[in-house]
């Protein structure tokens, strides 16, 4: 079985800085792609940020320029480090996963059970 752990949510003051964190485990034989999407109150869920197995990153255009996503191969972990928050970044962020493991013949998406993300003065 594979999991998906998040951490690094919180609240900041607009301007501020967050980092997530997300670590998946279990019999895992490949990470493909890892990101991150969000979904604010009242709205759809949205891709905010992603890096590909080739390590191309992805990017929101509501994003692009604060946030930074990045992954740590060796630890299966990818980050979001979210600079110049504002108040409409506000939404639970949840981590996703492309992985191939031994719970199932082909890769598959895996998720995070989300962490909230709150900008407020």
């Amino acid at each position: 079985q594979v999991h998906l752990v998040e951490s690094g949510g919180g609240l900041a003051q607009p301007g501020g800085s967050l980092r997530l964190s997300c670590t998946a485990s279990g019999t895992i034989f490949r990470i493909y792609d890892m990101g991150w999407y969000r979904q604010a109150p009242g709205k759809q869920r949205e891709l905010a940020a992603r890096i590909l197995s080739g390590g191309e990153a992805n990017y929101a255009d509501s994003v692009k320029g604060r946030f930074t996503v990045s992954r740590d191969v060796a630890k299966n972990t990818v980050y979001l480090q979210m600079d110049s928050l504002k108040p409409e970044d506000t939404a639970v962020y949840y981590c996703y996963a492309n992985i191939y493991s031994s719970s199932r013949s082909v890769p598959y998406d895996y998720w995070g059970q989300g962490t909230q993300v709150s900008v407020s003065s």
